[in-house]
Parts: structure tokens; sequence; C-alpha cells
């Protein structure tokens, strides 16, 4: 399966407050909000999601083609995607610009409160999905994941005039997008990915109802934290899955990215969807219980293990003869 993976390729810098956000927000000032937090700890890391879904991908051995912009500095980083199996031959690199920064405070509630520099990924819109589709002989997918939004909405466009299937991903970007954007981003996608929150959100924005949305896309794949995963479609009956146990929960960013991974991996190999969500939890775990976004390694034998404890031994069964090194 030949899949395009369009979204940001950043430097994440994750820092950690002991305390809690919630402790410092006044109800009656929340109009003129002025406030520092001390934090404890700072992470510099490799993300963007467009990167991360990558990224995951390649940790299950599925090669996936990266689709944005980046700045002169993004040398480093590309070696380090390419030795981790994704193919950057696609990405363009401005003349001008730094590669995107996301700036992110996490509190004791895991919370969090972000920036995000654009940098080179304004000139992610310059992408184009046909060039892409020629070097390949053809695309079977393309995610379109938060990026630029005028790209998001450009490489949306291009799948549909090509005949690509695409998988919608709007999540950071919907705050700032109005009604027929989001529409234009969702319409006809053969996944939409999103958290609970971000379900609501494209409802309350779109105008469309649960079941406009389901009559509108093939397949509706909300994430629900702890509670798993809740897949839905047309005429059929909702799939919930449970999510994987994990150890300690460290840092939340990038679980979304790696859940898409895991979940797109397993459905390029052509297991059913609830072996796709599973594997798309395995992966949002091993994120959960690591700094940064790309700082897991997925070791075949004791994966599996994970996946039979959580799961049972049928789904590591059917799962097995795909991962690298695990026949």
């Amino acid at each position: 399966m030949r899949i395009a993976v369009t979204g940001s390729i950043a430097t994440d810098h994750l820092m950690h407050f002991p305390g809690r956000f919630t402790d410092s927000l006044v109800a009656e000032k929340l109009d003129k909000v002025s406030l520092s937090f001390l934090v404890d700890e700072l992470e510099v890391r490799r993300g963007g999601i467009g990167a991360n879904i990558a990224f995951g991908l390649g940790q299950v051995g599925v090669r996936a083609t990266l689709v944005g912009a980046v700045g002169a500095d993004f040398a480093e980083y590309r070696t380090w995607l390419e030795a981790h199996l994704v193919d950057c031959e696609s990405v363009l690199q401005s003349a001008t610009r730094a590669t995107a920064r996301f700036v992110c405070t996490t509190d004791a509630d895991h919370n969090q409160i972000a920036s995000f520099y654009a940098g080179a990924m304004a000139e992610a819109r310059d992408c184009r999905l046909a060039p892409v589709a020629e070097r390949l002989g053809g695309l079977d997918l393309v995610v379109i994941a938060p990026d630029d939004p005028e790209a998001m909405l450009l490489h949306t466009d291009e799948c549909r005039a090509l005949g690509i299937p695409f998988a919608a991903d709007p999540s950071q970007q919907l705050a700032r997008m109005h009604r027929d954007e989001v529409r234009r981003l969702v319409d006809g996608a053969a996944y939409l990915f999103t958290n609970e929150y971000e379900a609501a959100l494209i409802e309350q924005k779109t105008g469309w109802s649960a079941d406009d949305l389901l009559d509108r896309v093939e397949t509706r794949v909300t994430t629900l934290g702890p509670l798993g995963v809740l897949v839905e479609r047309r005429g059929e009956p909702a799939l919930r899955v449970a999510a994987v146990p994990v150890a300690e929960r460290v840092d939340p960013t990038g679980v979304g990215d790696a859940f898409r991974s895991g979940f797109l991996a397993a459905t390029a190999w052509g297991l059913s969807t609830e072996r796709a969500c599973q594997l798309g939890g395995l992966l949002a775990a091993y994120v959960l219980e690591t700094v940064g976004t790309q700082e897991y390694a997925l070791e075949p034998a004791a994966a599996l293990a994970r996946l039979a404890a959580a799961f049972g031994a049928g789904a590591a069964a059917e799962v097995a003869p795909h991962l690298p090194r695990a026949a």
C-alpha cells in the first residue's frame, strides 16, 4: 500500500510544569490573562504531526512518503527519518524560513498549553501530490494531517481530482477554520480521525450531525483516551476497542499520531478494523510512556507479547507476520 503523509514537520520543545494550570486561573479575570509558569524540565525533540505519523509507520515496517515543507536546518532530522524507513524525497526545503517549532507545556494533570511557529510549513501549499503519485507509480491513500491550512485544503482537493482516497485528520487546525473549510476537508474522506473533543467540534463547525458525517465519510475513527477508540460506519454496528494498559503516563504529546500510524499500518496489511485499532493502541501506549514523539523503539517480540496480554494470542498471531523480524 502506497501511503503519502502530508502534515507538519517540526522540532518539539516540551516542558513540564509540576503544578496545575487551573490553580492559576482566576474566573473573574479570564478576559485579561497574564501568566508565566516556571517549568522544571525541557526536552527538545523531533516532531511535527506528519513526521510523527510517517515515523510510526516506519516503526512497524511500512515505508510512507512524507510530504511537507522544512528549512535549511532539516538535514540532521532528514537523516534520522530516512534511517527509520521514511521516504523524504517529496519534502520541500524553503530557501528563507526555518523548520517549524512546537512549544508545549504539560502540567501535573496532563493538561497542555502550546504554541506553534509555522516557519517553513507555510510553504507546504507549494507541495503537489501529482508528482508524488507519478514517482511512486500511484498512491493508495493520502493522510491529510495538520499543516499549513491552505496546504491541507489544496491537498484534499487534489486527492478528489486525482481519485486518491484520503484520510482527514484536521485536529489542531480545526480551531482556526470556518464552516466551509472544515466541510471541504472532511467531505468524502475514506477515514476521519479525531479525538472526542474534536469530533464534537467538527459537528459544531460544519453544522452536520453525527449521522450526516457518516453519510459523508466511509469510516469515522474517534479516539477516547484511556477508554480506547470508537469506529463507526454507516449501516454497521459501532466498534469499541479498549486502550492498551500503560505502565506510566509520562507525556501525551504525539499519542494520537502514533495511534494513526498503527491503525494505518494494520489497514495496509489487510487486517481487520479491530486489529487496526489494537495496533494503533499499542503504538499510542509506547508514546504515552515516553517523553518525545519519536523516542520509542518497537521491539517485535516485546510488542507482540504486550499485544497478546492486552487483546489475546489471536491478535498477536495476526500482527506477527507483518512486523519486521517477527515471523
